[in-house]
């Protein structure tokens, strides 16, 4: 006689849900007779800091009431609001990139931020990017890059081999949009005054300068307009015929 065994799954609905087994417990009742064997104190013993109702604990670095360690110790220093860390690129890493055939560049598609990370040459934008000189002997190829920062000496190494440098200005949205290739929004134009210096100065290659206007095959009709509002400080003068002098 041959017996068939047959797995029966009840469907599963609301009326035979359960707990699992040994999922719940008893609740802990406190201060009831002592009976419970947690009447009276509740089992928090007789009396002290930790018996009385609340938290019982201090918080982190109480002392006990003395002056705690970290007011012992002096404040040094201050945390910059306007500062900047910016990721490092060498010479001979691009080199090497572009040996591996990961980067390539022209004057009308220079490497940016977005080029860089996304083949690994570097793991983080940070603030922008800053390009530097160490082994600019590696540097066989013409290369053509758009970072916020280039050393001086990388710049030399980069030009000497017919390659260009011009460094732009990037905010944090900006530098987003660069990464991800967002072309719908203009891109903010440098307010703080260090910054305005920088960018608009040739000797560091800046975009908005006058000669990088000229030279710029990806320049904007916009930066035009901005080089002269940021340079015409240097022909205004003032009246000082009228001032008193204390």
């Amino acid at each position: 006689m041959s017996s068939v065994f047959r797995s029966r799954t009840a469907r599963i609905t609301l009326s035979n849900l359960s707990p699992g087994p040994n999922s719940q417990h008893a609740q802990k009742r406190l201060g009831r007779g002592q009976g419970s064997g947690r009447g009276g104190t509740s089992g928090r013993g007789h009396k002290g800091q930790k018996a009385r109702a609340g938290n019982g604990k201090p918080k982190a670095g109480f002392e006990g009431g003395q002056t705690p360690i970290t007011k012992r110790f002096p404040k040094k220093g201050f945390v910059n609001p306007n500062r900047k860390v910016y990721a490092p690129v060498n010479l001979d890493r691009i080199q090497h990139w572009i040996d591996q055939g990961r980067l390539q560049s022209s004057p009308e598609n220079p490497i940016t931020a977005r080029e860089l990370l996304l083949s690994g040459c570097i793991h983080n934008v940070r603030d922008g990017i800053k390009l530097l000189g160490d082994n600019a002997l590696c540097l066989k190829t013409p290369v053509h890059i758009t970072p916020s920062r280039a050393s001086q000496s990388a710049i030399k190494a980069v030009e000497s081999i017919g390659g260009s440098v011009f460094c732009q200005y990037y905010n944090p949205l900006a530098l987003r949009d660069c990464v991800k290739s967002r072309t719908d929004r203009i891109s903010a134009a440098p307010t703080r005054r260090n910054d305005i210096l920088w960018y608009t100065n040739w000797r560091n290659r800046g975009y908005l300068s006058p000669e990088a206007i000229g030279k710029n095959p990806k320049v904007e009709e916009r930066w035009k307009e901005l080089s002269k509002q940021l340079l015409s400080f240097k022909d205004q003068t003032f009246d000082t015929k009228g001032i008193k002098k204390m």
